[in-house]
């Protein structure tokens, strides 16, 4: 029997789903979407695990994502693959100093990304995604609402350049998107010059400002299989070129470098704690129920609601 097949027989034994993100090992992302699970970003990923009749669900992404799915759903069990497997932008934002920067400005809204903490979010006054941030800072903007973001400063920047937001930043960046480097992506325009560029909002300035296509990880997929064009350059991580060939098999995909000319490779872009999950990980907690993701109930509670604004408004 494959290490697949016995992955299979023990999620349907034991009333478990599967959620991947788009980032993991593309056996994973197989092996989601073939046993009813969900490839997603991390907020759908909790929706549906919320949503699903499992009684486990097993969350293979990173910390934050197993505490989103737990938070949504507080009565299930929710296990990650790998209890270190974390995020910078999470690592960065820490709540007690984050707390104090809270605390020193407390006329204005708190609004968070999804890659933060129980924690954070529970001090927060909404979470919102990489799809969903300019809709939520332009309503409070529109509401003449000031906004205290985190943790990432490439997103917050890009959107008040989009809302005209009055925003102060937590100085937070992805490991992996800040790597990306404009002047390398200007010389691979110009050899590929009828390419689409595609760049997650979690990239710097400049690079956000050669893109055709600015959006959250599902924004862009969907720009690959919908847009004419047959060239794509993509800055974000290499995971998602799994989901991407799907949908578009015969589109050519080119990774935006990260690297200098000298470097081992001109693009390293995947993230090495998306990396630590594997379906060998897969199979040990499925057989021990180990890594249990446990959160303070006062502050699961609390972090809910930051999460549950979004929801309903979203579905306005």
């Amino acid at each position: 029997m494959s290490i697949q097949q016995e992955i299979k027989q023990l999620l349907k034994q034991k009333n478990t789903v599967l959620v991947a993100h788009y980032y993991v090992d593309s056996a994973l992302q197989t092996l989601a979407e073939n046993t009813g699970g969900l490839v997603s970003d991390s907020l759908e990923m909790a929706r549906f695990g919320k949503n699903c009749d499992a009684d486990t669900i097993i969350v293979a992404g990173v910390k934050f994502m197993g505490e989103t799915a737990k938070i949504l759903s507080p009565e299930k069990t929710v296990l990650v693959l790998d209890e270190n497997a974390t995020c910078s932008l999470d690592e960065n934002c820490q709540i007690e100093d984050f707390s104090k920067f809270c605390d020193a400005h407390p006329n204005r809204k708190v609004v968070v990304y999804a890659n933060t903490s129980a924690e954070v979010k529970a001090r927060a006054d909404w979470m919102v995604t990489s799809s969903s941030a300019i809709s939520v800072v332009g309503y409070l903007h529109n509401q003449g609402k000031k906004i205290l973001w985190a943790p990432d400063r490439h997103l917050g920047h890009y959107v008040q350049t989009q809302t005209g937001a009055d925003m102060l930043l937590w100085q937070g960046a992805c490991v992996v998107h800040e790597r990306f480097k404009a002047h390398a992506l200007e010389a691979l325009k110009i050899k590929y010059p009828k390419a689409c560029v595609l760049v997650h909002p979690e990239s710097p300035q400049a690079v956000v400002a050669l893109a055709d296509v600015v959006g959250s990880t599902t924004a862009l997929i969907n720009a690959v299989r919908d847009r004419k064009e047959t060239i794509f350059i993509v800055a974000t991580d290499n995971g998602i070129f799994h989901k991407m060939h799907k949908v578009a098999p015969n589109k050519k995909l080119i990774e935006a470098p990260t690297m200098g000319e000298s470097a081992d490779c001109e693009s390293c872009a995947h993230c090495e704690w998306m990396a630590m999950n594997n379906l060998e990980k897969l199979l040990k907690i499925l057989k021990t129920g180990e890594n249990e993701v446990k959160i303070d109930k006062s502050i699961s509670n609390k972090a809910r609601r930051s999460i549950q604004r979004l929801l309903d408004f979203t579905q306005q």
